[in-house]
């Protein structure tokens, strides 16, 4: 808090009356830049353009917002989540939320009729964009972005919809924990 305070200018109990203490500072950096991050991502995927234009455009703006905020993005998803409960619910909200707003499109585009599998589908996307990005982070220098981009639309495009067909598990979508 020292460190931010000097940096900032200002004095350590200004940032402690703003904040109230270092959760409250990591909970409102969470805060602003997940909700630049959803609205970007949230643009991208609500356009009317066809389903592989904007799958391409969502997964390549998630990546260069967390490029463009390295250090920021790196804080928030992992150290400050790791050492704050606070963060940590914050950001599994915005991924939960993510997930399901994902879920919802397909099945209100026709894409899968079973609510339940489209909510583990929905969730495992988003989990998959979010690992397959931390390791494109760490390797951006070497891959570039559109090659993850594309490897990523193949994946969900291609690869997802073959197991859709093939695999027919059992129906839970009667299960409170799915909301309609």
């Amino acid at each position: 808090m020292a460190a931010i305070a000097a940096e900032a200018g200002i004095s350590k109990p200004i940032l402690y009356r703003h904040f109230g203490d270092k959760s409250g500072l990591y909970q409102a950096l969470a805060e602003r830049h997940t909700r630049k991050l959803i609205e970007g991502i949230r643009d991208e995927f609500s356009r009317g353009d066809p389903i592989r234009d904007r799958t391409r455009s969502t997964i390549d703006t998630y990546l260069a917002t967390i490029s463009k905020n390295l250090n920021l993005y790196r804080f928030l998803m992992h150290r400050a989540s790791a050492e704050d409960t606070a963060t940590h619910s914050a950001m599994s909200t915005m991924i939960r939320d993510v997930s399901r707003e994902l879920a919802e499109v397909m099945i209100a585009e026709g894409e899968m009729a079973d609510r339940t599998r489209a909510y583990v589908w929905g969730h495992a996307i988003v989990g998959m964009v979010q690992t397959a990005g931390d390791w494109w982070l760490d390797h951006s220098g070497d891959v570039p972005r559109e090659a993850v981009v594309d490897g990523l639309v193949d994946l969900v495009l291609g690869g997802l919809p073959a197991a859709a067909s093939e695999a027919r598990g059992p129906q839970l979508s009667d299960d409170p924990r799915f909301p309609r």
